[in-house]
């Protein structure tokens, strides 16, 4: 034993822990290193991220911007589950699908040189291609698409309805899909023939 006294969870703590060590990133320019962090897992805090990208601590949605953006900062995926870190602590909270929401993006040029660089409902941006790609779910019994793109380190955001529509408008078909190209890659979204039966 190291004679420490074990972390209880507790978001009031841990949103002061994440403020420090977003005050050292910010320094740097970036978000916290959080994929060099390795702390001990204390347990798991009552935080949930519904589907439509709201955040709730204990069954009530976070009415401060800021401590979205500040938890969001400190969020890390491994082996399939979502963490809340900081350089002491872990703790695992509740994501019901996706961490982030897409909810808007620019495209920029046409065809094979078009960009689309995809805006979060916490205001990270991410523009498709390898690094940040699209991928699209589909729901085994109603066929309903859900479309995602890769924002950072694994977490993703569910690009919204609307602009899935949008991004639709912008596909052509390359290889059996209907598609968008962005960053230089293609991404599939439906297949061809779907699309030619209706």
């Amino acid at each position: 034993m190291s004679g420490q006294n074990p972390v209880t969870p507790d978001a009031e703590g841990l949103a002061a822990a994440a403020k420090a060590a977003g005050k050292e990133a910010g320094k740097r320019g970036g978000l916290p290193p959080v994929h060099l962090w390795n702390p001990p897992f204390c347990g798991d805090l009552d935080i949930r991220i519904a589907r439509d990208g709201s955040w709730h601590y204990l069954g009530t949605p976070f009415n401060r911007f800021e401590l979205v953006k500040l938890f969001a900062s400190i969020l890390k995926l491994e082996d399939g589950k979502y963490f809340l870190v900081t350089p002491v602590e872990k703790v695992g909270i509740t994501v019901e699908d996706a961490p982030f929401v897409g909810v808007d993006f620019e495209a920029a040029g046409q065809g094979r040189d078009q960009l689309i660089t995809f805006t979060t409902n916490i205001g990270d941006t991410a523009a498709a291609g390898p690094e940040h790609p699209v991928r699209v779910e589909r729901d085994g019994s109603s066929g309903e698409p859900a479309p995602y793109v890769m924002v950072r380190a694994g977490l993703e955001a569910l690009i919204d309805r609307k602009s899935f529509y949008r991004l639709v408008e912008l596909g052509e078909h390359h290889d059996g899909w209907f598609g968008v190209w962005s960053g230089g890659a293609f991404f599939p979204l439906i297949p061809s023939p779907e699309l030619e039966a209706d």
